[in-house]
């Protein structure tokens, strides 16, 4: 059988057409790889380019590559695979308002991505994309030196070695961005800013003088249509270019939400916030994506978010916002810093022990002014020797901001400038929560009247809240505490991390929108950050 078999195989190959020869098809060679010693020698250079290149932290790389044994990660025969989706995990870097650029994009993304000096650079870009997306792309303390809030540790080359053993070189890099939905509303507002600025079409406002109601001018119409792209449509009119009492109401509106002075006239100020350019906004966003990525990775499971820029504090737990409180902060000689602390007691009717500097440059002049108020408002000296001293001997004009020798303390009572309470989450800066005899306050639109403290509505209910965990603590009875005249400390049975932030892009409702910078830090920012405000930068 087997020799007809083979007899048979013979005459069919003797009866075939003649065929060309077909090779097999070649295959592909990768390019040379640079050996262990060729990176080990690489790295123990010096100097912090490769190949023209400036690299982000030439320590990380050596501990990564000393960590696999000098071996290749990205070129040789793993690079067909793995560079492809390193460029993707690059291209990311746009979502979250960084550039690629700063990543070796544009080497990593050419047909000459394999060759061995692109080895290095790949790992340098997820290397220092991760450190950025975990911790921010500039130092906080450059632009805020006053930033307290600390990043923890992250072993970026662990971190890597595990994204290669399980091709997740872009997933890993994305979890290590805020998982925050706040981040995340403001990555979707920079994705719909970029397709206005994309399109380069947008209203002008030309110049002129103060616009308000009943005044007809052909720059009503203008500031009617700009006012319609971020919601704020005011009815149709028969006359669209008169300054009408509809549009009078929509501006207003748009003042309270930018807290601007609430006139309902579009002047200097108001003109130049419509005047913003959707590239203008692009940055904005991406400088405020940036102060997120400073904060903790863990916001605390219940937490307190103050955000100075806004006027506002949120009282979080679970992830869901259960309180929400208007407050008032530093004026602009006397800014509220940017820090993140613990909350760990609650003080009801508080003595306040005037700063040093308040006591000098504020009280000592109204004592000047009106020696009585010293007495009405409540307040005590206490000498060196800590004995308080008798008002009666003292000479107010005698002394100066240079020599005043006196402590300043106000006793409880309707006067004192704590109210009937302060929240307590000890910092370098002594800022802390507090209420305020002066509530009216509460209702202007630009709240930045303190000297460094936050001033909250209804502290009582927000004491009640921080205290929900412990018992014995309900609002009846810190109320009934603070009809009195004698201080209470009540201790929390579990800290509450305090973030205090700035944030000129708010979320309300999954939606962002702007507001007055009312520090000017913005612009330190965006220039900080080097952003260039073009579309996929």
């Amino acid at each position: 059988m087997a020799l007809v078999v083979c007899a048979l195989a013979l005459l069919l190959s003797a009866c075939a057409p003649n065929r060309p020869r077909v090779d097999p098809a070649p295959v592909p060679v990768p390019p040379p790889a640079l050996s262990a010693d060729q990176i080990r020698d690489l790295l123990a250079q010096e100097s912090n380019f490769i190949a023209g290149r400036s690299l982000g932290d030439v320590a990380a790389l050596r501990a990564f590559y000393s960590a696999r044994d000098y071996r290749t990660a990205f070129t040789g025969a793993d690079c067909e695979r793995r560079m492809p989706a390193m460029v993707q995990a690059i291209s990311l870097a746009t979502t979250h308002g960084l550039n690629p650029q700063h990543y070796h994009a544009d080497v990593l993304s050419t047909e000459n991505a394999c060759d061995p000096t692109s080895e290095l650079l790949a790992a340098d870009a997820w290397l220092r994309l991760a450190q950025h997306l975990h911790a921010g792309s500039i130092d906080p303390r450059t632009v805020e030196p006053d930033w307290t809030a600390e990043r923890p540790a992250l072993d970026r080359g662990t971190l890597l070695e595990q994204a290669l053993s399980s091709d997740s070189l872009a997933v890993s890099l994305n979890a290590l961005a805020p998982q925050d939905g706040y981040y995340q509303a403001l990555q979707r507002a920079l994705a719909q800013w970029r397709e206005l600025q994309a399109r380069g079409e947008w209203p002008q406002l030309d110049d002129g003088p103060t616009l308000r109601r009943g005044d007809a001018d052909p720059r009503v119409l203008q500031i009617r249509t700009r006012l319609a792209i971020e919601g704020f449509q005011a009815d149709a009119v028969a006359e669209p270019t008169l300054f009408d009492a509809e549009l009078e109401r929509q501006v207003k509106r748009y003042q309270t939400a930018a807290h601007l002075d609430v006139d309902g006239a579009v002047g200097r100020e108001t003109l130049a916030e419509l005047r913003r350019t959707p590239a203008e906004r692009v940055a904005q966003i991406r400088a405020n994506l940036e102060r997120w990525r400073w904060l903790p990775d863990t916001l605390g499971e219940r937490h307190i978010r103050v955000n100075i820029a806004h006027f506002q504090l949120e009282a979080r737990a679970g992830g869901k916002i259960e309180r929400v409180h208007r407050v008032i902060v530093g004026k602009q000689l006397r800014r509220t810093p940017s820090f993140s602390a613990n909350m760990r007691y609650i003080v009801v009717n508080p003595w306040w022990e005037v700063p040093r500097r308040l006591a000098v440059e504020d009280k000592l002049p109204l004592f000047q002014r009106d020696p009585e108020a010293f007495a009405r408002l409540g307040f005590r000296a206490v000498g060196a020797d800590n004995v308080e001293v008798d008002p009666a001997g003292i000479d107010w004009n005698a002394y100066n901001k240079r020599n005043f020798p006196y402590r300043l303390r106000q006793q409880p009572g309707r006067e004192n400038a704590l109210g009937d309470v302060k929240l307590m989450f000890p910092n370098r800066h002594d800022v802390y929560l507090h209420d305020t005899p002066g509530r009216t306050l509460f209702e202007r639109s630009r709240r930045n009247f303190s000297s460094g403290c936050m001033r909250t509505e209804f502290p009582l209910e927000l004491a009640a809240w921080a205290l929900s965990d412990s018992s014995g603590w309900p609002l009846e009875r810190l109320t009934a505490i603070a009809a009195g005249d004698a201080e209470s400390t009540i201790r929390l049975k579990t800290p509450i991390p305090v973030h205090v932030q700035y944030l000129t892009a708010v979320v309300d409702e999954g939606e962002v929108r702007f507001v007055y910078d009312l520090y000017q830090r913005d612009a330190a920012l965006i220039e900080a950050m080097g952003l260039d405000p073009t579309p996929g930068s």
